[in-house]
């Protein structure tokens, strides 16, 4: 039997929540910079590696590890 790690899915969710927060928040910032292209690349660049790293500790919480009998 495996015990699932709830710590590890609720701070993946987190991670996600903040994740998708971050990127439209700086949605609003994009038309004011000097080079828009570069900062969208550099801002969805940044937001898809937490989002990856969120969804890697959703996984692995929920799998869990095994119980000792």
């Amino acid at each position: 039997m495996r015990k699932r790690n709830m710590r590890v899915v609720y701070t993946g969710l987190g991670l996600l929540v903040l994740c998708v927060g971050f990127f439209l928040g700086m949605m609003t910032l994009i038309p004011k910079s000097n080079d828009p292209v570069e900062m969208m690349r550099t801002v969805g660049q940044v937001s898809g590696v937490v989002a990856g790293i969120a969804v890697a500790m959703i996984v692995f919480g929920l799998i869990g590890r095994k119980t000792i009998p």
